[in-house]
């Protein structure tokens, strides 16, 4: 898949190596607690240590440390949005991600929530924040679709909009925010990419003075990063 967009100054073309985007958008069905039990969770848990075993990346940390020994996470969005928990994973391949999301679903997580899967192939590298490694506890996932002014826009005008929005990604990046690249999801959903970032606080500016909405249409959410495991395990307890 060629690339949408250009490289910027911010952003590099990742290599071509086949890895597929798994993000998820999951909000708890109502009836979760008389669907789902401990042997649920089990099998769940189970499946979740085996997608590792098999080259998954089970969360947005391990984009930025692939031989690490993170733990499948997610972000705890239930605050300010209508679904529970956003996050994403990062599968071998775009087949082992679809094969993976239905093994998921499988195994119990359908029992626990109503999901919105979007799978791509990725796009951009990740980019590390400045400063000393910390503790990035909250999570943001931007989808977005270019719109009419965008397609109508000339080579120079998207290139002048890239370097305003690079304005504000290096904000982000002076913060200690890392971002997870860019993912391409319009083979198969209305949204052109997806962004991931982790960052130490709530404090990403910027990206409104820098017109970052002018050319696309977007959806946000925000975050705290939890293990995968906690929301599992909760409602195993209360079935």
């Amino acid at each position: 898949m060629t690339l949408l967009t250009e490289a910027t100054d911010v952003f590099a073309a990742a290599e071509r190596n086949g890895r597929c985007l798994v993000a998820f958008i999951a909000k708890r069905r109502p009836l979760a607690k008389s669907l789902f039990g401990r042997e649920q969770s089990r099998r769940l848990s189970d499946l979740l240590r085996a997608l590792q075993a098999e080259g998954w990346l089970m969360s947005v940390r391990a984009m930025f440390e692939p031989n690490g020994a993170a733990e499948a996470s997610a972000f705890d969005c239930g605050f300010a949005h209508d679904a529970d928990m956003m996050g994403a994973f990062e599968a071998p391949s775009l087949s082992a991600a679809l094969a993976g999301t239905v093994r998921l679903e499988r195994a119990g997580w359908a029992r626990l929530f109503a999901t919105e899967w979007l799978l791509g192939p990725r796009e951009f590298s990740p980019v590390q924040g400045r400063g000393g490694r910390t503790d990035h506890c909250w999570g943001f996932l931007a989808l977005w679709e270019w719109n009419d002014a965008w397609s109508a826009a000339t080579k120079a005008e998207r290139r002048a909009y890239d370097e305003e929005c690079d304005v504000a990604f290096n904000g982000d990046l002076a913060l200690g925010a890392n971002i997870a690249g860019r993912h391409r999801l319009d083979w198969a959903s209305r949204w052109h990419h997806a962004g991931l970032w982790e960052a130490p606080s709530l404090a990403m500016r910027g990206h409104e003075a820098a017109a970052d909405f002018k050319f696309t249409t977007s959806r946000h959410y925000v975050g705290r990063l939890r293990p995968l495991q906690d929301f599992i395990e909760l409602d195993a307890e209360r079935g």
